[in-house]
């Protein structure tokens, strides 16, 4: 999989590290390209924008964000910026269930088939910060259908105070994102006992 990166995406992806003022902290750094799924912690609009800026360049270019259909298609600029600029995948939320039905899924598999990696938030929504919210079983499917591929914790930390849920201007703030040592859905694994360990080596990267 090939693809060029649109000047826009990474304009306003600049604009956000740089507003955010974040700085990464590797835990683990990826070696080499191959599919992955970066999963994250959900408190504002900025967080997909911080996290593919954080990614090097190489990487960058493959990654793609999961994003909520319903937030991203009700304007025509909104619809634009998730698109085509930053490619997004976007999905329809339906309850426990976002990745409801095998087209949706199949969408997915196939931008990792294809070299590609993705940005998602299992939390499915939007929180306070404060905590992470248990996770919905997007993540779980993935690897299960996958058995290979590498899910890598994200923390993104203090981002919900440079743009807080439901406000529009951002506040110029400190924040960091720390990338932590890929995990891998392990032979014979339950699904809530992957999420749970999922979360936590998350909520690890925290402290």
């Amino acid at each position: 999989m090939s693809a060029t990166v649109h000047p826009g995406a990474t304009l306003l992806a600049s604009v956000a590290k740089w507003i955010s003022g974040a700085q990464v902290r590797w835990l683990w750094r990826p070696a080499e390209l191959r599919p992955r799924v970066y999963f994250a912690n959900h408190s504002s609009h900025l967080d997909a924008l911080v996290l593919w800026a954080a990614l090097p360049a190489p990487v960058r270019r493959l990654t793609r964000p999961v994003a909520a259909e319903d937030y991203w298609q009700r304007s025509r600029l909104r619809c634009y910026v998730a698109t085509r600029l930053f490619r997004s995948v976007l999905i329809p939320r339906s309850g426990a269930a976002p990745f409801a039905g095998r087209g949706m899924l199949s969408l997915l598999l196939s931008q990792l088939d294809g070299g590609g990696s993705l940005i998602l938030f299992p939390e499915g929504t939007r929180g306070d910060g404060a905590e992470v919210a248990e996770f919905r079983g997007g993540l779980y499917q993935l690897c299960r259908e996958r058995s290979e591929l590498e899910a890598v914790p994200v923390y993104l930390e203090n981002l919900n105070r440079v743009l807080p849920k439901g406000e529009f201007l951002p506040t110029p703030s400190a924040s960091r994102v720390t990338f932590g040592r890929p995990l891998r859905l392990e032979s014979g694994e339950a699904r809530h006992d992957f999420l749970a360990r999922a979360r936590q080596a998350l909520r690890e990267l925290r402290n």
